[in-house]
């Protein structure tokens, strides 16, 4: 039988909640040690898409780099409610400049 891959939403508590509401899984955490934790939880687990606040993914860069080519997770970047601090704009630059070789965007 095939695996049946899920997504989750990984962050503060008021960033994550709605979420729920889109028939994701909501992973709220309070610090970044917690979040490190449930980040390689996640990945042991049948979870294809890891959504994560900037605001956790800032201080986790060493985290987040251990999957970045992997398969599974894909960890995509949020702004949290406190706005977005332009980190996942930036990856997807990265990841376009490294697929195409020039900066496109």
């Amino acid at each position: 039988m095939a695996n049946s891959y899920q997504i989750a939403v990984l962050g503060d508590k008021d960033s994550v909640l709605g979420f729920k509401a889109l028939g994701l899984t909501v992973f709220p955490v309070d610090h970044v040690d917690e979040a490190r934790h449930t980040l390689h939880r996640l990945a042991k687990e049948d979870y294809a898409v890891v959504y994560l606040t900037e605001q956790f993914a800032a201080q986790m860069e060493a985290d987040i780099a251990r999957y970045k080519d992997e398969l599974t997770p894909a960890v995509i970047l949020i702004p949290g409610k406190e706005g977005s601090l332009g980190l996942g704009m930036a990856n997807i630059k990265k990841s376009v400049e490294r697929a195409v070789g020039a900066d496109i965007l």
